[in-house]
């Protein structure tokens, strides 16, 4: 039996569709647009696209985008100067620092300086704090794990008491999603390079986020029968059938895996377009808060 496509695509367009209605209702209303700043250090070509990316949705649904494209030399002293700045302004509600940043900047301070009502992109140390304690509600989560999650309540998954498995343990999406699904009382383990017998620890997945980084490392005998699994995985691939040469394919060997899984997500078409989708919505909620708080930067 083949599984069920998670259309990300599809999801990220319906919720684009209600942030729309929502940003035209809070300008008309209240005289509000939200605004969103990326902050981009050097030439970095992936980063550069991404970005791109991002200000063309903010377009799409309303929302003010500002950009700050700094060249490679940016000093510590400049890049905080610059975020200190953008905390202080009222029409910027949402701050992101495009990361990696250039090996001689100090990453940690700078994500530190960004005001936490601003941390849409939720890699704020209190933000990510919050989240790991229970009892304590961190007010952004970042983008991909809370596209992760979205999905997954997409196919109505029953969180409480399954067995989740998280590959990769990255800070920016392995170890959110593991608290998140944790936080949802799943029952969780974290895998990577040095854990043993892995296609075994795998294979008792109900849930299954892939988030490693090798191309088609999951295969079908790793999986449990009927099992959802979320690929958050792009990696490059050799392909002279396509026009450039090359294509994206995830973490997971989708081909195989589809035959067995309950659920899967394709790459690309998945999670990819769910991650900027979730900074638009955390960019409302930050426009939202300073309104509900009547804060003035």
């Amino acid at each position: 039996m083949t599984a069920t496509l998670i259309d990300g695509k599809e999801i990220a367009a319906r919720i684009r569709g209600e942030i729309a209605e929502r940003v035209a209702h809070m300008k008309a209303q209240y005289g509000v647009q939200p605004g969103l700043a990326a902050v981009i250090v050097g030439d970095n070509p992936a980063s550069h696209a991404y970005v791109k990316m991002k200000r063309k949705a903010c377009a799409e649904v309303g929302i003010e985008s500002f950009g700050h494209d700094l060249p490679e030399q940016t000093s510590q002293e400049e890049l905080q100067k610059i975020v200190d700045d953008l905390n202080a302004r009222p029409d910027v509600h949402g701050i992101l620092v495009q990361l990696p940043l250039p090996p001689h900047l100090d990453e940690g301070p700078i994500l530190s300086a960004v005001a936490l009502e601003k941390d849409v992109d939720g890699f704020h140390p209190v933000n990510i704090g919050r989240l790991a304690q229970r009892g304590r509600e961190p007010l952004f989560v970042s983008a991909t794990p809370a596209g992760v999650m979205r999905l997954l309540e997409e196919c109505n998954v029953e969180f409480s008491g399954a067995n989740a498995v998280v590959l990769g343990r990255s800070n920016i999406v392995g170890m959110p999603v593991a608290l998140l699904l944790v936080r949802r009382d799943a029952t969780v383990t974290i895998c990577h390079s040095r854990t043993r017998d892995l296609p075994s620890v795998i294979r008792q997945a109900d849930i299954l986020v892939a988030a490693v980084g090798r191309a088609r490392m999951v295969k079908a005998d790793w999986i449990k029968p009927g099992a959802v699994v979320i690929d958050v995985g792009t990696n490059k691939i050799d392909d002279p059938a396509a026009k450039s040469g090359s294509r994206l394919v995830g973490d997971v060997d989708f081909e195989q895996v589809k035959e067995v899984a309950g659920a899967i997500t394709p790459v690309p078409g998945g999670v990819g377009p769910m991650t900027i989708t979730m900074l638009l919505q955390n960019t409302l909620r930050a426009a939202q808060l300073a309104l509900d708080s009547g804060k003035r930067w």
